[in-house]
């Protein structure tokens, strides 16, 4: 059910009270007011917000409540994945705050607020936060899609930790959900991603942590294969609180890219280890006596340095990202992929970076506080990028994206994550994020708090319709 929309796209003037800008795309800004990180998404809404604080945000809110303008948030653009073209955008990108309190070892957050900003409150205090791999990602975003954190396997999921969230829903009112308050728009907004309404503030736990082990073992591209056998059987061996990563690496030859990494193929093991560095270094060893190692960048090194780990790219860029829950990763599983991406494909092979990544230990357990993720079941994790330079690149992109996808899925769950699900397909291909019970969940969580539909761009879950 969506509510009927006016003739023509309604008047503003009932927006004049938002301090921020609110533009048409004629307006000068315009298109600055929209950019975000993955620059392969453009969107063309027919009026953005450019939100200062929560006032704006609620004033937004009922405005597209009173007309039926569906409305869409973006904060860094790092999760974009479809075009936003009609419509209302509200972007929180202003609204950076985040406040510390160390007695009770928490952050409030704004929405706009990115990992890094969240680092840099927390570590004076010796204290952290389960970021991602890009600590560009905004905050809010991340951890509403379940958030799955560098350190996950050693403290679970970024939605574990979260303790309230501010949230106006689709009729324009502001909320508190947490265990106590709103307890289901509470469990819908911890993995649902954005579909129950727009955050405007985050109450999370942070940790006792300022250091860590961490970086990346990498081998020439020739000797994929056995850094990651050894890579595999080493995951049945170790401690829940080693996190790691394998990844294949075929690195454009860009100025921002170090040498000698710079243009080459590669095979990685990115490690993060939370616990004394000696016992990390010893778990860590036969891992570089798997293959030649041609660059170790394995230290001690403080928690706001974490993007040293996977070292994703810096700056904006187009992409296109796909991933896949699977099973453990058997001799079968591990040909096929090694078929798929390692040395004996194509040179031209199109993937930047395609990636195995460890799960089960904390990311194995439910939350304390029950949640919408559905990927504690897996063993390992899959992620593919591209970067999307040309109409042919895209194209090749997308073929290659198919190809691995296809290939792996004997071994696969049959899931995804709908943080980096890529670009969303029809209502199956978007449900693929969550078991049915859970979907059929957030469906009814959906009607309940956006009954009219408004929020139905990106990962859009379906409202329940009336025979």
């Amino acid at each position: 059910m969506t509510a009927p929309h006016p003739t023509g796209f309604p008047d503003l003037f009932s927006l004049s009270e938002i301090q921020g800008p609110v533009l048409r795309p004629a307006d000068s800004g315009y298109a600055a007011e929209l950019a975000g990180f993955n620059l392969a998404v453009r969107h063309s809404p027919e009026v953005v917000v450019g939100a200062t604080g929560t006032g704006d945000i609620v004033a937004a809110m009922r405005w597209a409540a009173a007309t039926g303008t569906p409305v869409a948030v973006q904060a860094t653009g790092h999760g974009a994945n479809s075009p936003v073209d009609s419509g209302l955008l509200i972007n929180t990108a202003r609204l950076t705050d985040v406040q510390v309190d160390e007695r009770t070892r928490t952050a409030t957050i704004a929405p706009g607020a990115k990992w890094r900003n969240v680092l840099e409150a927390a570590a004076p205090h010796g204290l952290a936060a389960l970021t991602g791999t890009s600590t560009d990602a905004g905050a809010v975003g991340y951890t509403v899609g379940g958030g799955l954190p560098v350190l996950g396997r050693a403290y679970g999921y970024a939605a574990d930790l979260v303790r309230s969230l501010q949230v106006v829903t689709a009729d324009g009112i502001l909320r508190t959900a947490s265990s106590e308050e709103e307890p289901e728009l509470f469990w819908a907004l911890r993995g649902g991603k954005g579909n129950v309404g727009v955050v405007t503030q985050m109450v999370t736990e942070l940790l006792p942590l300022s250091h860590i082990l961490g970086g990346g073992i990498y081998c020439p591209g020739e000797h994929a294969e056995p850094l990651l056998r050894a890579w595999v059987d080493w995951t049945t061996t170790i401690p829940d609180e080693m996190c790691s990563a394998y990844t294949v690496l075929r690195l454009p030859p860009l100025p921002d890219i170090p040498e000698p990494l710079r243009g080459g193929f590669w095979a990685r093991v990115a490690i993060a280890w939370p616990g004394a560095p000696e016992e990390g270094e010893r778990i860590v060893a036969p891992l570089r006596a798997a293959a030649p190692v041609a660059v170790d960048t394995v230290s001690v090194i403080p928690y706001t340095k974490i993007d040293a780990v996977h070292m994703e790219p810096a700056m904006p860029l187009p992409a296109r990202e796909s991933c896949a829950l699977l099973h453990a990763m058997t001799d079968d599983a591990i040909t096929t992929f090694l078929q798929a991406c390692g040395p004996a494909a194509p040179p031209d092979y199109p993937l930047l970076m395609v990636e195995l990544r460890h799960m089960g230990g904390a990311l194995a357990r439910p939350s304390a506080v029950e949640d919408a993720i559905c990927a504690r079941d897996s063993d390992f994790f899959l992620e593919t990028v591209g970067v999307l330079i040309s109409p042919e690149a895209a194209e090749a992109v997308e073929s290659a994206t198919a190809a691995i996808q296809s290939a792996m899925a004997p071994y696969g769950t049959g899931r995804t994550m709908v943080n980096i699900h890529g670009t969303p397909g029809d209502e199956a291909d978007r449900a693929r994020a969550w078991t049915p019970e859970v979907y059929d969940r957030l469906r009814r969580a959906k009607t309940t708090y956006d009954p009219h539909n408004l929020l139905r761009f990106g990962h859009a879950i379906n409202i329940l319709t009336r025979d």
